[in-house]
């Protein structure tokens, strides 16, 4: 299978599926010297699983992840502190699958003849033929995005250094659409948003925070420990604490379920979703990411330009449209109104507007960049649907009985953001060593 590598100076392969033994994110151009932890990369991972609330599948993968290579396993010389850094090497985390049961399995079996219309089944099996990885849907599943947000993570941290921040919220779930939010605060509200789901999440507390898994355990170490959670799935999930919609919103100012700024809109979007449920339907809705802090010029023409490496997010599963600042808005401005005119203020320049979206020419404007994700309804849902047996070709009733999401608006988001930071990373690597080399030249 080709097209699992993403990047040319900041690198990331992935690999694995949904059912096979796990999955895995092989990153490159990492700087030495970075404080990574496992528990740092589950903050980001416990944001996307399944099973976290009731608008995702009953799947109980808790997504732990191991960091197999790239950090020092102990201070290179004594006392020197360089400890669990990474070293420059290529880092390599594991997210095993733990809640990969025969029953499950068994599900698939039966129903992999008859491809789920608006899945990748019928094509993929066209493609790679019978030995093709359909349990589960492999590599087509929404659960290869852990290897995409444990990257992307790795990306973010280091952006975090040089000043730039990127985040994700959702705007809009079934129809239901909160207002442009303010950008300062609505990353203050996603950063809140992240920290309850950290304190309420049974397996951050049982594994990090109760210290079952530490950064100076051997590979092996850890293993073990994962085939006893492995067994205690059930147990840890049951000490969650009950999330209280009242008692969220006074402790963090959040909607305990979708991270959106606007938190009546949120509940709004969880009802609306939730009717479509209950007839065995499920949603769409729409994703928006923000960068700020972004230097000016960061963007390579004419093929790597800033938005055409955004646009490529339409590669995520169930994305279906990417746009940027006004995007397909523009079609009904004139060029006065879609021009965002620029003036001086002090010793700086601003704009009356941004429906370019902080990206001019393919270059970075100093303004937010803003970015917005269509994502499609989930397409496993629970209704009588026409389809195919892939093998003979004949006209077959299909009724969904594999575990579902209702929406997977509320799990895509932690996805885009982590991306567009791999993304941004990549392009200010390339615009380092440009400007470097430039100034040596006219120097």
């Amino acid at each position: 299978m080709l097209g699992c590598h993403f990047g040319r100076l900041f690198q990331v392969t992935v690999a694995g599926g949904s059912y096979q033994e796990g999955l895995s994110s092989v990153i490159q151009g990492v700087p030495p010297g970075m404080s990574i932890t496992e528990q740092d990369i589950y903050g980001d991972l416990l944001l996307r699983k399944p099973g976290a609330d009731e608008l995702s599948s009953p799947r109980k993968e808790p997504d732990l992840p191991i960091i197999y290579s790239g950090v020092n396993a102990a201070d290179t010389i004594e006392d020197a502190g360089n400890a669990f850094r990474t070293n420059g090497t290529p880092l390599v985390v594991l997210i095993p699958n733990l809640d990969r049961h025969f029953i499950h399995i068994k599900q698939y079996q039966d129903t992999n003849r008859t491809p789920r219309p608006g899945h990748a089944s019928f094509a993929s099996f066209a493609k790679y033929g019978p030995c093709d990885d359909a349990i589960g849907a492999g590599m087509f599943s929404g659960r290869y995005t852990s290897t995409v947000v444990a990257a992307g993570y790795v990306a973010k941290k280091v952006l975090e250094k040089l000043g730039i921040k990127v985040f994700s919220y959702v705007r809009e779930i079934a129809g239901v659409a909160c207002d442009e939010p303010d950008h300062v605060q609505a990353f203050e509200y996603t950063e809140e948003y992240k920290r309850m789901r950290r304190d309420y999440d049974p397996f951050y507390q049982n594994i990090y925070v109760g210290g079952r898994i530490k950064g100076d355990m051997r590979f092996l170490e850890k293993t073990a420990v994962f085939a006893e959670i492995e067994k205690q799935i059930d147990d840890i999930r049951a000490t969650q604490k009950e999330m209280v919609e009242d008692e969220i919103r006074e402790k963090y100012g959040v909607h305990h379920i979708v991270n959106c700024p606007d938190v009546n809109a949120a509940a709004e979007m969880v009802e609306a979703c939730n009717r479509i449920s209950a007839t065995g339907d499920s949603a769409g809705g729409v994703v928006e990411v923000v960068v700020s802090g972004l230097p000016l010029g960061i963007g390579e023409p004419v093929f790597s330009k800033l938005d055409a490496e955004l646009g490529r997010m339409i590669g995520i599963g169930a994305v279906k449209g990417v746009e940027v600042g006004a995007g397909f808005q523009v079609k009904d401005m004139t060029g006065y109104e879609c021009n965002d005119q620029m003036r001086n203020d002090g010793d700086k320049v601003v704009f009356d507007s941004n429906n370019a979206g902080g990206v001019t020419g393919g270059l970075s404007s100093g303004q937010d960049v803003v970015a917005r994700l269509a994502v499609k309804p989930t397409p496993t849902i629970d209704k009588p649907q026409h389809t195919i047996d892939k093998y003979t070709r004949e006209d077959k009733a299909l009724a969904a009985i594999t575990r579902r999401d209702p929406t997977i608006v509320a799990r895509i988001w932690p996805v885009a953001e982590n991306y567009t930071a791999m993304a941004v990373l990549d392009l200010m690597m390339a615009h380092y060593g440009y400007q470097t080399l430039r100034e040596k030249v006219e120097g």
